[in-house]
């Protein structure tokens, strides 16, 4: 989701959405490699020759006989050999692997080991040494294989530093029947101290541009007490989402960068993505190509995580909403085609998978906002937005598009995807999205609007599910409040809208069904142990549609959390 821009940028002519709803009052409302040389640490070097873990441990990208095993070094040394073990119990009675792996600054000392020969859905406990000291002990656990009962997955997105604490993260480290946590980008933000959020302070303090900016960034996040928790207790899946670069980032450019003045995109483009696999316990899905991102994951026979790069890959450039008859251009592309044959690949070969998971960031479903709401959150006059926005191809019947960062904004690509799920005559396909800071469910259909193509009151049409789930701390859509009903009458396809708290999706997931569970903390401006459960909806194996739920059980045999 978009943040502010304080540089001017080149885009295409006409008045951007953001400059019109700025104009109109209502901004608010939408508002593992050395890749390149090394040029500089993330923090200063210091302890004296001995090595700290200053950053936590991690772990991540589960396959059934491995898993990704990081954390990172500060030490003085040129070069620091760092060992580790695996074992089956928390109190490492049991080591069942060790391995070394040596670290130094053209990888920001950074350490990730892929640690293979382990058992498929069992839970391990590792740790790192080096230079006399030991690390924190983590909990990991491997993907299973053949036949599968039942999943626990958490999902986050958007943690913004500036605007709060990570509480989310703290609730999802308390819940020990997890078997992974699905992050769908915005793990850090780019913005300098004061930019975007108050509410705590940046290192560096300034917009990062640099590689050492980044590496700086990621510290500063991995440092944070709720991060290292989260990262302690169960393995990650990540993604990157636009400020992982920049804000409304696309392949060529993005919103939050002029170039020039601030360099040249690629170059800031190709150091954010050294930094992010450096810094994040992910498994290079191609060495050759570092910018590609997008991966999958099977589950035994129950579920396929299929982790889409909707941002940098393949993206065309956003279309301005005042200037938006690009978006029913054929040609336009969101994923790009390499991505696309990868889905279709995977998709058809996921046919014995009961649940196929497309993990990304913007949303897929269809969202529209009427005049009267429009007024009611712009404070202009319905007949001046209607003079003002006559012949766009914006409006239709359904209502005016709103966000062209969207699946909205690039309608032939969402086509493709549509087309492919049938093509393959696929059913139980859900969709997890990040990005826009709040909370939605919805059946997908490609014209929901029509009654002739969709039941909004039986979800007969239906070809898929969307659960977007809410941010970690990141703003989200509070001037919508008060038109919150109404978007559900305009998008008879949405069954849930929460527009401003903040928090997690839980997803339990049996053959039978997918429970999506909304989770909300209490706060975000102190450190809370306070959470509530917000509601749920569920989607019943091959209905490919939504219906209201109730709160599912926890694991009663979850191994033990670390201590």
């Amino acid at each position: 989701m978009s943040g502010p821009r304080r540089r001017s940028t080149r885009r295409k002519s006409g008045l951007s959405r953001r400059d019109f709803l700025r104009r109109a009052g209502g901004a608010a409302a939408f508002g593992a490699l050395p890749l390149l040389p090394g040029c500089g640490s993330s923090d200063p070097i210091g302890g004296g020759g001995d090595a700290e873990f200053l950053h936590g441990i991690a772990s991540g990208d589960p396959l059934p006989d491995r898993v990704i095993l990081w954390t990172r070094v500060t030490s003085t040394a040129e070069h620091v050999p760092v060992s580790y073990d695996v074992a089956s119990d928390p109190e490492f009675r049991h080591v069942v692997q060790r391995g070394s792996f040596t670290t130094d600054a053209a990888r920001d000392y950074t350490v990730k080991v892929d640690a293979a020969g382990l058992q498929p859905a069992t839970t391990y406990y590792y740790r790192f040494r080096a230079g006399g000291q030991t690390s924190p002990s983590g909990r990991t656990r491997t993907a299973p294989s053949g036949a599968v009962e039942r999943l626990r997955v958490g999902v986050v997105s958007c943690s913004s530093y500036a605007h709060g604490y990570f509480n989310a993260y703290r609730k999802l480290a308390q819940r020990p029947d997890l078997d992974v946590v699905l992050h769908l980008g915005d793990y850090i933000y780019e913005y300098g101290t004061g930019e975007y959020g108050d509410a705590r302070p940046y290192e560096p303090d300034h917009e990062i541009l640099t590689l050492a900016d980044y590496r700086t960034r990621h510290a500063y996040y991995k440092r944070e007490a709720d991060v290292q928790a989260v990262h302690r207790q169960h393995p990650f899946i990540a993604v990157w989402d636009d400020h992982e670069t920049a804000d409304n980032s696309w392949r060529d450019g993005a919103n939050n960068h002029t170039e020039g003045e601030e360099g040249e995109w690629a170059l800031r483009k190709a150091w954010a993505i050294q930094a992010y696999h450096e810094w994040m316990p992910i498994r290079t899905p191609d060495l050759a190509n570092p910018e590609r991102i997008y991966r999958s994951f099977r589950y035994g026979d129950l579920a396929e995580f299929t982790m889409l790069d909707t941002r940098l890959i393949g993206r065309d450039l956003q279309a301005s909403m005042l200037d938006a008859g690009s978006i029913n251009d054929q040609g336009r592309q969101l994923i790009g085609e390499p991505q696309r044959n990868f889905l279709a690949t995977t998709l058809a070969a996921a046919g014995g998978v009961k649940w196929k998971f497309l993990g990304q960031q913007v949303m897929f479903g269809q969202l529209r906002v009427g005049l009267p709401e429009l007024s009611l959150v712009t404070n202009i006059p319905v007949e001046q937005l209607r003079a003002l926005l006559q012949g766009l191809p914006l409006v239709s019947t359904g209502g005016l598009i709103i966000n062209t960062d969207q699946w909205d904004g690039y309608r032939a690509e969402r086509q493709r995807v549509l087309d492919l799920i049938s093509g393959l005559d696929l059913d139980n396909v859900v969709v997890l999205t990040g990005d826009i800071h709040s909370s939605w469910a919805m059946d997908i259909s490609e014209d929901p609007n029509n009654p002739l193509v969709y039941n909004g009151l039986t979800g007969e049409g239906s070809r898929a599910v969307e659960f977007v789930c809410t941010s970690v701390t990141s703003p989200g859509l509070e001037p919508l409040n008060p038109i919150a009903g109404a978007l559900r009458l305009l998008n008879p396809h949405m069954k849930y809208v929460d527009v401003a708290r903040k928090g997690y999706l839980l997803l339990d997931i049996v053959p039978e069904r997918v429970t999506g569970e909304f989770w909300y903390v209490d706060t975000i401006d102190a450190v809370s142990e306070n959470e509530s459960f917000g509601t749920a909806f569920a989607t019943e194996d091959g209905s490919n549609r939504l219906s209201s739920a109730g709160q599912t059980e926890p694991r009663t045999d979850a191994p033990a959390l670390v201590a």
